[in-house]
């Protein structure tokens, strides 16, 4: 690696400095900040200098300082929050209404005030207004810059909102955390849901895969296992309703981005109608999950919502529960199922 040498300005001859850190207490705006600086060390003449790069590197230390003391954003954070979206600093000014240059000088020197550091947080954790943005400065922006913006934020919008349904679903039963009996002996996965669905969805075997006609395989596939294994596969926690087993919360477990499914006119009402996956890789289902669901599969797969429908009401499970009450595991063990 070449020597960085330069012209010492405290001696005057050329050789290669060394580098030094040192803590500093400075005042900006009035307050006190402590902050790390660097600077060049001439072990000749043993005294410290500076260059344009750390003069400027050192200022922004100290204003990231203040900022941390303050609860502001670092300019590194606010640079990371443009680049999570892949957006230029002067289109992400356009964005927000601001000024063409305000956003490079947030990065660098300038300290950002408290009403633009919440816009910036805002931005930072709401993937969907900024697509509302996106489309509010559409005329100002070319073809290929706003639909490059559109696909990062719509994929960060996604997975914005997986986030926060599966929190939701996760909310909804810690109820059951410790209620082995009505959890299968086992704590939820939504990981394990996800890859049921998938399978199912994906397999040649199973044909019209509709909402109901899905409640009634995943409780099967759960019951089996438990049957089989002692435990449920996916942890999920059954109420009896009038077309049988459904799990608690299948409202919005359907409505997770990562579970393909379209809207069908039927006529008296709308159907979900579950599709294939473009993935026929199931990393969270076991060797004995992969059995047991194929077995569901190859009894059910074919059956009409209807057929299977009738089947589930002649279940101790469903004879033996309440309506709209929790189905215990228990009965999973007089399971017409081998």
């Amino acid at each position: 690696m070449k020597n960085d040498l330069r012209k010492c300005p405290c001696c005057m001859t050329e050789h290669e400095p060394q580098r030094i850190r040192k803590k500093e207490i400075n005042i900006f705006k009035d307050e006190a900040v402590e902050y790390e600086a660097e600077y060049l060390y001439c072990d000749i003449t043993n005294e410290e200098y500076s260059d344009e790069d750390l003069l400027s590197s050192n200022d922004i230390a100290m204003k990231n300082a203040y900022r941390k003391k303050k609860g502001l954003l670092s300019s590194d954070q606010i640079a990371d929050i443009r680049i999570k979206y892949s957006i230029s600093q002067n289109d992400l000014c356009l964005l927000l209404g601001w000024g063409g240059k305000t956003i490079t000088r947030y990065e660098s020197h300038q300290v950002q005030d408290i009403a633009h550091d919440t816009i910036l947080r805002k931005l930072d954790n709401d993937p969907e207004w900024f697509l509302e943005l996106l489309d509010n400065s559409r005329d100002a922006l070319s073809d290929s810059a706003y639909f490059k913006y559109h696909k990062t934020g719509t994929i960060l919008f996604e997975k914005d909102h997986d986030h926060l349904l599966k929190y939701a679903i996760m909310s909804k039963y810690a109820h059951y955390l410790n209620n082995y009996e009505a959890n299968g002996n086992k704590e939820l996965s939504l990981d394990v849901v996800i890859d049921m669905i998938h399978f199912y969805s994906n397999s040649p075997l199973v044909t019209n895969l509709y909402l109901v006609k899905l409640m009634k395989m995943l409780w099967y596939a759960d019951a089996l296992s438990y049957k089989r294994h002692g435990h449920a596969m996916s942890g999920l926690v059954y109420r009896s309703l009038q077309m049988g087993a459904a799990p608690i919360a299948y409202e919005t477990i359907i409505d997770l981005n990562t579970i393909p499914s379209e809207e069908i006119d039927m006529g008296d009402g709308i159907g979900h109608k579950f599709l294939p996956t473009k993935c026929n890789d199931y990393p969270h289902l076991s060797k004995e999950d992969i059995a047991v669901l194929e077995t569901v599969s190859n009894r059910f797969g074919k059956s009409s919502t209807k057929e299977i429908v009738e089947i589930m009401h002649q279940e101790d499970a469903f004879i033996c529960t309440p309506p709209k009450e929790i189905i215990m595991y228990e009965y999973s063990k007089n399971l017409s199922m081998i």
